[in-house]
């Protein structure tokens, strides 16, 4: 099975056996469930093959298959009482997707914590011990654990994207997987996805950023698509940006999972303050966050700070994420005549330049680190500040600025944006402009940095202690259409005394001006592969998280933003992906 295609090869032993499933099945319909297939079959030379390098694990997690044997998973399952009248004695619970016991302490999902004064009749099962003594004899985990939590999955239940709470449990965590497999999903801050089969008697081991700044969880679905080589292996399987043939069905069954953590009685002092309820006050204190600025002076250093320097520092890595153009760039830029001069004003990591090579392209950036990628990749660039280019006027054919503008902090330093890309423009030349929408919900379609979030709708509430929001839905509204007039553009909700406010990643925004987090991590900064120019030693050694100033753009206030200038028509302008867009053409 390719990953997200429609369609799979079937390899047959005898070329009769192949005749004769092409005979009886080609054209036939099934009913699969509430579905109607149909089979279509045609014959290939060969079935392609190509293997997936080797994905890592998150930093700090471990799966060890056959941790138990079957004989003591069969014993584990049988000391569980699942009856009613155990309720009280392990805080037994039915919850959506799934159904819970709590064994030392209970976990609370009203609080997202445990209440550590009150223990529960109920200490760990004598049946764990030997498991847990082993855990310890070989130096998996330095202590007992003294909370348990059970969940029991049917097939086509899960649980939501989360962090176990910081401050509740110290840093091991231990997940014992007992009955059918399942594939579990972590996924990076930044949107790094490892979607990792679990199979039946192993134990995963969760440390460091694995268990403290990924999080992690099961989408409820019957079905998981698992690599064929092996249906037992733990191997990660490949997501979108790995390519593997070798892939099949594995039907869930009822899965047991044992989780065993140690309660922690001390504030939790780990290295990824970002997502650390112990730490979230203490780490981004009130007073340090900056205010949305009022003059020129003031917007010129919040973009320094939270623009200039983050880029600078972050380049590497924010390279690696940016290798895929966005296809109506791709079409607007692939659509202009051979030898038309085209500049990429705030070409990041230089994607777009190499596009269409029948035009003559030239790239700027402010980040000198990304504009020393984009010279290492051959590309003609050169840093500059996308309010002061040094190039002639009514030079060039097409400009672009994709994700550029919603960095400048006030509306006359937006405009003067959109002014210099018009001013680089010849009569009759069109601009392509990109900026990040507050509307990430557009007819009904969640965008792309949504569904990264959450692919399924949960009831269930994580902690926004724990880097992670309400999964039920929640997003913005979109605006009734303005007709572009700007006329009746509002700011969305008014900033707390002025300050800015810290979003939480692939959440709905909750007002047009904040910081977007950029998570870094600490040895790469230590090994000096990022080394942001402000970086003092201090920094060096602790800095996990990088703020990026955004201005989010409502419905329509692009459109009033390029139609304050004259000699410019508005060609069109659409909602992609999170972004509102427009084409504007010189006139005059």
């Amino acid at each position: 099975m390719p990953p997200q295609k429609p369609y799979a090869f079937v390899t047959y032993r005898s070329e009769a056996g192949a005749q004769k499933a092409h005979a009886q099945l080609n054209g036939k319909s099934l009913k699969c469930e509430d579905n109607v297939v149909t089979l279509y079959l045609s014959y290939v030379q060969s079935v392609p093959c190509e293997e997936a390098g080797s994905l890592s694990l998150p930093v700090g997690l471990t799966l060890l298959d056959s941790f138990v044997s079957p004989e003591e998973e069969a014993l584990l399952l049988a000391a569980l009482d699942w009856s009613p009248g155990n309720d009280e004695v392990t805080a037994q619970k039915a919850m959506k997707h799934r159904r819970v016991k709590h064994y030392g302490f209970e976990f609370r999902y009203d609080n997202n914590n445990v209440d550590k004064d009150k223990p529960l009749p109920a200490g760990i099962p004598a049946e764990c011990l030997p498991i847990l003594e082993r855990c310890l004899s070989n130096q998996i985990i330095d202590i007992l654990p003294d909370q348990l939590t059970v969940n029991q999955y049917e097939s086509g239940q899960g649980i939501p994207p989360h962090i176990d709470t910081h401050s509740a449990f110290e840093e091991t965590i231990l997940s014992l997987s007992l009955g059918a497999q399942t594939v579990m999903d972590f996924r990076h801050p930044d949107g790094g996805l490892v979607a990792l089969v679990l199979p039946g008697r192993s134990l995963l081991v969760m440390k460091g950023e694995s268990r403290y700044l990924w999080t992690h969880g099961i989408t409820p679905r019957k079905c998981d698509v698992v690599p064929s080589c092996d249906p037992q292996s733990s191997a990660p399987v490949p997501t979108d940006n790995q390519t593997q043939s070798r892939l099949t069905l594995s039907r869930r069954g009822t899965r047991t999972s044992f989780t065993f953590r140690r309660i922690r009685h001390e504030p939790c002092r780990c290295g990824f303050p970002s997502v650390c309820d112990s730490q979230r006050v203490s780490a981004v204190p009130e007073p340090s966050l900056p205010s949305l600025p009022t003059c020129h002076a003031d917007a010129a250093h919040l973009e320094k700070e939270y623009v200039h320097r983050v880029y600078n520092s972050i380049a590497p890595h924010f390279s690696s994420t940016r290798h895929s153009p966005w296809p109506r760039v791709c079409h607007f830029l692939s659509s202009l005549p051979p030898g038309s001069m085209v500049a990429d004003v705030g070409c990041g990591n230089g994607k777009y330049l190499s596009v269409n090579p029948e035009v003559i392209a030239v790239g700027c950036d402010r980040s000198s680190a990304l504009i020393q990628i984009c010279a290492e990749r051959g590309f003609q660039v050169f840093v500059s500040d996308a309010l002061m280019l040094p190039l002639h006027s009514a030079s060039f054919d097409a400009c672009i600025s994709i994700a550029v503008i919603h960095h400048f902090s006030t509306q006359e330093r937006r405009l003067a944006a959109v002014r210099e890309l018009v001013r680089l423009l010849k009569p009759g030349g069109q601009a392509l402009i990109y900026v990040w929408a507050y509307e990430q919900e557009y007819n009904k379609q969640r965008s792309k940095y949504l569904k990264e979030q959450s692919k399924e709708k949960y009831s269930m509430t994580n902690s926004t202690s724990n880097g992670t929001q309400d999964l039920c839905e929640r997003s913005s509204q979109p605006l009734e259409d303005k007709h572009n007039s700007g006329e009746n553009i509002q700011c969305v909700s008014k900033l707390a005394d002025g300050k800015l406010s810290i979003h939480t990643n692939r959440t709905a925004f909750k007002s047009q001006d904040l910081l977007v987090p950029w998570h870094l991590k600490d040895e790469k900064i230590q090994r000096g592969e990022y080394s942001g120019e402000n970086l003092d030693a201090t920094e060096r050694s602790s800095v996990t998280v990088f703020h990026r100033y955004y201005h989010l753009f409502q419905q329509g206030e692009l459109e009033h933003l390029c139609g304050q200038i004259t000699g410019v028509k508005v060609e069109s302008s659409y909602h992609d992906q999170g972004n509102w867009c427009v084409l504007v053409e010189k006139t005059a």
